[in-house]
């Protein structure tokens, strides 16, 4: 059973750990985050964009594959089914489809209509037994055509809207979205920690987990983060995967061209990539 993201969240904060966003685009992901869950006893979050929603055909196609899933695997961690970066529109689609927790991604709106916006999904999500996540500040790079700087958020903008009943709340602290350029600055620590003192037990969501130095997702961690976004570094780990099989003239051998074959490196590099996160963010059995 698919469940809101709040209470895992929750738990993470207080534990001083951080549960794992890592998105989805088909069976294998799925496949892959859901098993090396499992294994690890941790509860774990499964991220689907707009973009990846809408390449699985919809939101209903998402719910159904989850769901049957976690049914045939015998799933007995905590996963939420979570819309990632969601429109306003996105959002309800995600309520009527049967998710268990949304983000609504009003970042790119002044401040008010954010607000606005976010305090009208905050009643629809909770009516819903939902989580919600709200953002302040974008961050850097692009989401689905949203494109950030890397900017930091106003502490008093996250004040308001971590005021409006959100459950957990995504603010910019200089992360960025993909690969990190050379010259990116790090994470800004103060811009975090004074945040966290304006919204005190909020769970605070860290988007770009890909690349970002060990040492810092820890601090992170230490100064309020209890969930970190994964996509980036998953879909590398399965393309240099999938690359290595091919060139190695795999694919050639056999029924080496069988799909389930062709994808299966690409799956259990994408498997130890989730572990890998897991047991740097602490969370592997806290689902126990």
């Amino acid at each position: 059973m698919l469940v809101s993201a709040t209470e895992m969240l929750q738990k993470a904060k207080a534990g001083h750990y951080a549960v794992g966003q890592f998105n989805i685009n088909n069976l294998e992901w799925t496949k892959a985050i859901l098993t090396t869950a499992e294994e690890c006893k941790s509860p774990v979050i499964l991220g689907v964009s707009e973009g990846a929603g809408k390449y699985m055909t919809g939101y209903k196609t998402v719910v159904g594959m989850v769901k049957g899933m976690m049914e045939e695997l015998g799933t007995t961690v905590p996963v939420a089914l979570h819309l990632d970066h969601g429109s306003y529109e996105g959002c309800l689609k995600c309520v009527e489809a049967g998710f268990s927790s949304i983000m609504f991604d009003g970042s790119h709106y002044p401040i008010d209509e954010n607000v606005a916006k976010t305090t009208e999904l905050v009643k629809i999500a909770h009516d819903n037994g939902m989580s919600i996540e709200a953002e302040v500040g974008s961050i850097g790079g692009e989401e689905d055509g949203v494109i950030g700087r890397g900017e930091c958020a106003d502490p008093e903008e996250c004040k308001r809207v971590a005021d409006l009943g959100i459950d957990f709340l995504a603010a910019g602290i200089g992360n960025i979205h993909g690969k990190y350029p050379a010259n990116w600055e790090g994470l800004s620590f103060e811009t975090l920690d004074a945040i966290q003192q304006k919204t005190g037990d909020m769970p605070l969501v860290l988007h770009g987990g890909t690349g970002i130095p060990d040492d810092m997702i820890k601090k992170a961690i230490s100064l309020g983060v209890a969930k970190i976004n994964v996509n980036t570094e998953c879909q590398l780990s399965f393309a240099a995967a999938t690359r290595e099989y091919i060139e190695a003239g795999k694919d050639l051998e056999g029924k080496g061209f069988d799909p389930r074959k062709l994808l299966k490196p690409g799956a259990d590099a994408i498997a130890a990539t989730v572990k890998e996160k897991m047991e740097l963010f602490g969370s592997v059995g806290k689902a126990e």
